[in-house]
C-alpha cells in the first residue's frame, strides 16, 4: 500500500449535501469471504478528472463524513485520461480489511476530502432495510428457540414422569415376585407334609399309586380332549350339586355334628372357590395348549399340584368320615379292573355307617377320566 502511514485528505461536508456520482464502482459483491484480499473495480465519467491524491476508502455503512474511513487506498492515475470506459482497480490486502460483520461500502474521495458514492442514500435504504429484516429473522429465531427449549424441557418432564412410572411397574412386579416365590415355598411345605402322611398311610399307597397313574394317562389325552373341558366342567357342577343336597339331607340325621358342619360348610366356600379358580386356570391352560407345546409341560405341574391338592382333600374327607363314626376302610367301594370295568360302566364312592348296615353314595362319576371327589370339598380336575 502506497504511503499507508500518510493520512488521506478528508473534510467534514456532511453527506446529505452530497448528491453527485462521478465514480461508478463495477461488480460489487454484497458478501466477501473473510480472510482474503478485496479487490476494487471502479469506472470514472468524463467529466471527472482524477488527482495524485485522490483515494477509495471503506466505510462502515451509516457514515457522516470522509474522515470516518476503515481503511483505504491511493489511486493509481490512469494511463490514457481520454479513455472514458477505462476500468480502474485498487486491491486492500486481507490485513487491513474490518474483522467483523458489519456492513461496509466503498467511497472514492478526491483530494480536497470529498467523497463520491454511487446512489449511496438507496444503498443505505436497502442495507437498513436488510438489517432489519435480519433482527426480524433473529427475533423470529429466538421465538423458535425458547419455543423448542419449552418443549424439550415438557419432553424432559414426561421422561422423568415415565421413569417415575417404570420404577413403580418393576417395584411392583418384584413384589410380587417375591409373593409367588412365597407361595411356591408354601406349596413345597405343603408337599413335605403329604408325604409324611403318605408314609403313614401304607395300606392305601398302592391305590394311590393307581390313581396317579390314571391321572397321568388322562393328562396324555388333554391335547385332544381340550374342546370337552366346557362339557366336562359343568357335569362337575351339577355333580357338586349334587353332593351338596347329600350332604344337606346328611345334616339332618346328625345333629350331634352341628358344628362340624358348620365347620364343613366353611371349607365347602373355600374349596368352590378354590375349584372356580382352578376351572379359570384350566381354561387358560387349555386354550394356550392349543396354541404353543410349550404349555404341556406347565399343564404337567399343575396336574401335580391339582394330585397334591386332592390327596389332602381326600385326608380330609377321611377325617371327616372319622367324625362321623365312619371308617373308609369299612365303606363298601369297587375299583372296577380291566375285565369288570368298561366305558360305560361309573366309578364311585359310597359310605354308611357300620352301626346301622345303611350306605349312602356320596358321589358318583359318569367319566373314567374324573376323579372322586371329598364330599366337602368341591373342585374340578382338568382332564
Amino acid at each position: 500500500m502506497e504511503n499507508i502511514m500518510e493520512d488521506p485528505p478528508t473534510s467534514a461536508v456532511l453527506l446529505e449535501h452530497c448528491h453527485f456520482s462521478q465514480v461508478i464502482f463495477n461488480n460489487v459483491e454484497k458478501f466477501y469471504v473473510p480472510g482474503g484480499d478485496i479487490t476494487c473495480y471502479y469506472t470514472l465519467t468524463q467529466h471527472f478528472i482524477p488527482r495524485r491524491k485522490d483515494w477509495i476508502g471503506i466505510f462502515r455503512v451509516g457514515w457522516k463524513t470522509t474522515r470516518e474511513y476503515y481503511t483505504f487506498m491511493w489511486v493509481t492515475l490512469p494511463v490514457d485520461m481520454n479513455n472514458e470506459s477505462a476500468k480502474q482497480e485498487v486491491q486492500f490486502k486481507a490485513y487491513y480489511l474490518p474483522k467483523d460483520d458489519e456492513y461496509y461500502q466503498f467511497c472514492y474521495v478526491d483530494q480536497d476530502g470529498v467523497g463520491e458514492v454511487e446512489e449511496i442514500e438507496e444503498q443505505n435504504k436497502e442495507l437498513c432495510k436488510e438489517n432489519q429484516e435480519l433482527k426480524d429473522s433473529c427475533v423470529s429465531l429466538q421465538k423458535q428457540n425458547s419455543d423448542m427449549q419449552a418443549e424439550l424441557q415438557r419432553k424432559q418432564e414426561e421422561l422423568e414422569t415415565l421413569q417415575s412410572i417404570n420404577k413403580k411397574l418393576e417395584q411392583k412386579v418384584k413384589d410380587q415376585k417375591d409373593c409367588w416365590e412365597t407361595e411356591l415355598l408354601q406349596l413345597k411345605e405343603q408337599n413335605q407334609k403329604v408325604s409324611l402322611e403318605n408314609e403313614k398311610m401304607g395300606i392305601r399307597v398302592d391305590q394311590l399309586q393307581a390313581q396317579l397313574s390314571t391321572q397321568e394317562k388322562e393328562m396324555e389325552q388333554l391335547v385332544q380332549r381340550a374342546q370337552d373341558k366346557t362339557e366336562q366342567l359343568e357335569r362337575l357342577k351339577k355333580e357338586n350339586g349334587q353332593l351338596f343336597l347329600t350332604l344337606t339331607e346328611q345334616r339332618e340325621h346328625q345333629k350331634k355334628l352341628e358344628q362340624t358342619v358348620e365347620e364343613m360348610k366353611q371349607k365347602e366356600t373355600t374349596a368352590l372357590k378354590k375349584q372356580q379358580e382352578l376351572m379359570d386356570e384350566n381354561f387358560d391352560l387349555s386354550r394356550r395348549l392349543s396354541e404353543n407345546k410349550i404349555i404341556y409341560d406347565a399343564l404337567q405341574r399343575d396336574k401335580e399340584r391339582l394330585e397334591k391338592e386332592n390327596d389332602l382333600l381326600k385326608k380330609e374327607n377321611n377325617r371327616l368320615l372319622c367324625y362321623m363314626g365312619l371308617d373308609f376302610d369299612s365303606l363298601p367301594h369297587h375299583v372296577p379292573t380291566s375285565e369288570q370295568g368298561g366305558a360305560g360302566q361309573n366309578a364311585g364312592l359310597a359310605y354308611g355307617n357300620p352301626y346301622s348296615g345303611k350306605t349312602t353314595l356320596l358321589f358318583q362319576l359318569e367319566d373314567p377320566c374324573l376323579h372322586p371327589f371329598p364330599p366337602l370339598n368341591f373342585f374340578s380336575l382338568k382332564c
